[in-house]
């Protein structure tokens, strides 16, 4: 479990397998962080360390995680932000997030304001009853705060320090990201469904 608030920016530095793919990047962070078998949000895909090397950590990528995620085309080079997972006593400044990526979504457009940006994504329709105006949404497992929900497009303002400390800075247009909604959405949503289903 994690909390959608971005520890470091790491890079893909290899590749491996036609099937499964290992993936290895290099990041900062700590040691107690990359223990074999823990988990670390990867651009809000929850990965299993597997390898460690200095600086540098590989987790193995099921043929699911590549069909739902960015890692599908990910390349060596690419930047990803890093996250470990949430421990007993630690702050929660986001919201829940699981590493369990919904579907892909397409930046729609950047638009600097001052010193932020908004940014709007095209989401799948069929997450749209899950993301609310001012609700929670992890966006390449970044939390974030949709500021408008509007025919299947979802506005999202990014800060002066997300921008520069995730790897926002280098979306651009017409680029996919990851997308995670929140738990509690899903679940009264299928509640919701589950009553009007009844007879």
């Amino acid at each position: 479990m994690f909390t959608g608030l971005i520890r470091t920016v790491g890079t893909v530095t290899a590749l491996q397998g036609t099937g499964d793919v290992t993936v290895t990047i290099a990041g900062d962070l700590p040691d107690h962080d990359l223990a074999m078998g823990a988990s670390v949000a990867c651009n809000g895909v929850c990965l299993t360390v597997i390898e460690r090397g200095e600086n540098t950590f590989s987790a193995l990528m099921s043929t699911e995680t590549l069909d739902k995620s960015t890692f599908g085309r990910v390349r060596v080079g690419d930047r990803v932000n890093l996250e470990p997972s949430l421990r007993l006593g630690d702050a929660l400044g986001g919201h829940f997030v699981f590493g369990h990526v919904d579907a892909l979504a397409t930046v729609v457009s950047i638009t600097p304001m001052e010193e932020s940006y908004d940014v709007i994504l095209a989401l799948p329709p069929a997450l749209f009853p899950f993301v609310a105006p001012k609700g929670s949404l992890a966006v390449n497992g970044v939390s974030l705060t949709p500021n408008t929900v509007v025919d299947h497009h979802v506005s999202l303002r990014i800060i002066p320090h997300t921008w520069a400390n995730t790897m926002f800075s280098s979306l651009s247009v017409g680029d996919s990201v990851n997308i995670e909604v929140d738990m509690l959405a899903r679940y009264v949503h299928r509640q919701q469904s589950q009553t009007t289903d009844t007879p």
